[in-house]
C-alpha cells in the first residue's frame, strides 16, 4: 500500500548512481522535478531518463553536471539547449521498442517519478495524460513515487494502476499542462488538403501534433466513419471526434474505440478524454506495434519530415547532426500503414523551410538521420501536390519528389540529381 508524505521525505529515497525516470507529457510531475533538483547537493551521477518533458528541466542544467546525467528517448524542446552528447545524451529508440530498454535491464529505472489522479474508492488511480512507456517504468521500478493531481484526467485502459503499485503519495494540485495549437497559414493548409484527398472514408488515423497534421485534420470534417489508432491526438483530432467524422465504427481493432498512448492538449480535451470509455490509452509497444496497426484497414499514417532527399530517404529528428526531436514512432506507423490492408503511408512536409531553404534535397545534410528508409516510404506531399513512390525507381522517384518541390529549386534539383547519380554512371 502507497505511503502518504512530502515531497521531500519522498525524494529523500532516491540515491546517488540510481536511474530515475520521470514522467512525460502533459503528465510530467513538475512538484517532484523540482523538488529532485532542490536536493542535487546531496546527490551524484543519477541518471534520468524520460521522453518528451514539459517545463524548465533544472536537472539538465550546467550547474548539475556532477549530480545528474541526462539520457532523452525523444529530445523536446525544452530539452534541445542543453543536449551536448555527454552529461546529456540522446538515445535512438523505436517507440515500439523502448519498453524494451526497461525490462531487459539495459536501462531498468530504480525510481520512477509520475503524475496520477486521486485513487478511486477501490484504490486504483491513473497515469493520466500519458501511458507510453511510463507504465513499464513503473512496472520495473523499485520504487515508484506518485504526484497525485486532483486535476489529472482519469483514463481507461493501461494506465490504471493499484495504489499498491505506488511506494509514495505525494499530494501535487496542478493545473495539467496546455498545449495550444497555432494559426494555421495557407501554405499550410494547402499541404492538409493535398493529403486529405488520400485520406479514404471509414481510413483509421494516426497523426501527431503541429501545424501539418493539424492541417490535415482540418481537412478531414466532410470525411465519414473515420477511426483513430494514434500514438498521441490533440485538439484537432477531438474536433473531428465532436463533428462526427471521427466515429471509430469501421475500426476491426478496438472498434468504437479511439486509441493512442499519450495525448496533450488544450483543457477541453482534458475534459473530454476524462473517464471517456469511448477513448483508451494504452502502452507504446502494444499501440506502435506494426503487427498490431496493421489489424485495422485502411490505416492512414500522416508524419512529417525535417527533409527527404531524391531517393526518397527521410530526416525526421534532426537538422543535420543537431538532434531536435526522435525517432519516436514515425517508422512503426509508416510500416503498420504499408501492411495494412488499403494503408497508405504519407510524410507530409513544406517544401521550403521558413528560411526559404528547400526541405527537398540532393542529398541529407551531413550528420543526418535516416528515420524513414526509401524503401518504406510511399506518398510524400508538399503545397505543390502529392508524390507516390511506391514502385518507382530512383530516377522516377527524384522525378516525382523535384515536381512537388519549390518551383524556383525543381532546376537546381534536376541539375544536383544528374550530377550525383547520373553523372557518375556515363
Amino acid at each position: 500500500m502507497a505511503t502518504r508524505t512530502n515531497l521531500e521525505d519522498a525524494i529523500s529515497k532516491i540515491e546517488s548512481n540510481q536511474r530515475v525516470f520521470i514522467h512525460g507529457g502533459a503528465a510530467t510531475p513538475h512538484f517532484l522535478v523540482k523538488e529532485l533538483a532542490a536536493q542535487s547537493a546531496r546527490l551524484r551521477n543519477v541518471e534520468i531518463i524520460h521522453m518528451h518533458t514539459h517545463g524548465d528541466p533544472l536537472y539538465a542544467h550546467p550547474e548539475m553536471r556532477e549530480n545528474f546525467r541526462v539520457v532523452n528517448l525523444f529530445v523536446g524542446a525544452n530539452m534541445r539547449p542543453y543536449l551536448d552528447f555527454d552529461r546529456v545524451d540522446y538515445l535512438p529508440c523505436f517507440l515500439s521498442e523502448m519498453h524494451q530498454l526497461f525490462k531487459s535491464g539495459r536501462r531498468r529505472p530504480d525510481v520512477a517519478l509520475v503524475q496520477v489522479s486521486p485513487p478511486d474508492k477501490h484504490g486504483f488511480c491513473s497515469l493520466g495524460t500519458s501511458v507510453d512507456v511510463a507504465k513499464t517504468a513503473v512496472d520495473t521500478a523499485d520504487i515508484v513515487i506518485a504526484q497525485v493531481n486532483p486535476r489529472m484526467p482519469r483514463l481507461h485502459g493501461d494506465g490504471i494502476l493499484h495504489e499498491s503499485n505506488i511506494t509514495y503519495f505525494v499530494d501535487g494540485d496542478a493545473e495539467v499542462e496546455q498545449v495550444f495549437s497555432k494559426p494555421l497559414s495557407e501554405l499550410e493548409l494547402s499541404i492538409g488538403r493535398y493529403v486529405a484527398e488520400l485520406v479514404e472514408d471509414g481510413a483509421t488515423l494516426q497523426t501527431g501534433i503541429g501545424s501539418i497534421p493539424d492541417a490535415v485534420l482540418a481537412s478531414l470534417k466532410n470525411h465519414k466513419n473515420l477511426g483513430i489508432h494514434t500514438e498521441m491526438w490533440s485538439d484537432g483530432a477531438l474536433d473531428l471526434i465532436l463533428s462526427g467524422a471521427v466515429t471509430n465504427k469501421e475500426k476491426r481493432f478496438h472498434a468504437g474505440k479511439s486509441v493512442a498512448t499519450f495525448i496533450m492538449g488544450t483543457q477541453r480535451v482534458y475534459d473530454f478524454i476524462d473517464d471517456n470509455p469511448s477513448v483508451v490509452l494504452l502502452e507504446a509497444s502494444y499501440v506502435n506495434n506494426p503487427t498490431n496497426i496493421a489489424r485495422n484497414k485502411k490505416v492512414t499514417a500522416i508524419n512529417s519530415a525535417v527533409e527527404i532527399d531524391l531517393t526518397g530517404q527521410v530526416c525526421a529528428d534532426s537538422i543535420g547532426s543537431q538532434i531536435i526531436s526522435g525517432v519516436g514512432g514515425q517508422i512503426d506507423f509508416i510500416r503498420g500503414a504499408s501492411l495494412s490492408e488499403g494503408g497508405k503511408p504519407i510524410i507530409a512536409l513544406p517544401s521550403r523551410t521558413h528560411r526559404g531553404i528547400s526541405r527537398v534535397v540532393p542529398q541529407l545534410k551531413t550528420g543526418a538521420g535516416v528515420v524513414t528508409t526509401r524503401a518504406h516510404v510511399h506518398y510524400v506531399a508538399t503545397e505543390y501536390g502529392v508524390a507516390d513512390l511506391f514502385g518507382r525507381t530512383l530516377h522516377e522517384r527524384a522525378n516525382a519528389l523535384i515536381n512537388i518541390a519549390h518551383p524556383d529549386d525543381r532546376e537546381y534539383l534536376d541539375k544536383e540529381w544528374f550530377q550525383i547519380f547520373r553523372k557518375k554512371s556515363t
